[in-house]
């Protein structure tokens, strides 16, 4: 199973910026609303299957030095920590899990400056998935299959 979810705001306004509408919309769109699907599919899924969710390299608090797009960022790092949470609440289970960063992708979400294509972005989206399969637990990788830090 792979979930994929994706809204932004204006990626110039700050917390302080945004109305709670706003910030609402990203965060269901992002965070709960993926999670809720995950959260109802899971028992599809073969106890040596794989879930896979699309995250971002802008969901990493490690990685994040120049701040900007801030509510989308919080959205990917809130998505990422209920994949923590469902991974150790499965621990258990012998599923791989995959939190997803596809690279940045010129799509209506990435925009025109985007570095990858979706043709080069989501082939490689799906080796690094099988790849994991066989392989229990929760990683977040990138597209190359590289650690991508919390």
């Amino acid at each position: 199973m792979f979930v994929n979810a994706g809204v932004s705001n204006n990626p110039t306004e700050t917390i302080a910026d945004v109305t709670t509408d706003e910030f609402v919309r990203v965060m269901v769109t992002n965070a709960l609303s993926p999670m809720r699907v995950l959260e109802s599919l899971e028992q599809c899924v073969p106890a040596t299957g794989l879930i896979g969710v699309m995250s971002s390299g802008q969901g990493s608090i490690s990685n994040n030095e120049t701040g900007q797009r801030e509510v989308y960022r919080g959205s990917k790092a809130a998505l990422n920590m209920f994949m923590r949470s469902f991974a150790a609440r499965h621990a258990a289970t012998s599923r791989a899990m995959v939190l997803m960063a596809p690279g940045w992708v010129r799509t209506e979400l990435g925009g025109p400056e985007g570095r990858l294509s979706i043709e080069e972005s989501v082939p490689s989206l799906v080796n690094v998935l099988l790849a994991r399969q066989g392989t229990p637990g929760l990683t977040y990788v990138d597209y190359l299959g590289r650690t991508v830090p919390w």
